[in-house]
């Protein structure tokens, strides 16, 4: 029997349970969709989050969450940008990455005593298990994620 695994919906931010067989299949062999709004559960780019939405994803997820820190008037982190959604495309299934603009929600930035950006966060089960400041390309993205377990 299969385990079930909970994974956060990208677009609705409803949980949905996933059999863990179904996250490591090859990529685009499976398409997995919400069970609430229909939209694929992976799309290959990051989700966007708010305040809500965080706490959703950080703790109820199974699977690791990578959470960019960033604003919109950070030049680095407009620069990073590309690179993260490319990185997404790389580790999904088995890592959610995510984005939160520090500016519109700054109380979950200070919660998590973000004091650079861009700031990647790894969360496992709503902890904090890894952490990195500055802007990075997509291969060290995804170098980064893999060595602090997420992948």
């Amino acid at each position: 029997m299969s385990e079930s695994l909970h994974i956060v919906c990208p677009h609705c931010h409803v949980t949905n349970r996933v059999a863990s067989e179904r996250l490591s299949a090859p990529p685009g062999t499976v398409q997995m969709d919400c069970g609430r709004c229909h939209r694929p559960l992976f799309a290959g780019e990051p989700a966007v989050l708010d305040e809500g939405s965080f706490v959703r994803h950080v703790e109820r997820s199974h699977i690791p969450v990578v959470v960019d820190f960033w604003a919109p008037w950070c030049g680095p982190c407009r620069t990073m940008a590309p690179a993260f959604a490319q990185a997404a495309r790389t580790l999904e299934p088995s890592v959610r990455l995510a984005k939160l603009d520090t500016e519109a929600h700054p109380a979950i930035g200070a919660r998590h005593a973000i004091r650079s950006i861009p700031t990647m966060v790894m969360f496992r089960q709503g902890r904090e298990v890894a952490r990195i400041s500055g802007a990075l390309g997509a291969a060290d993205i995804a170098r980064w994620v893999r060595t602090a377990g997420g992948a």
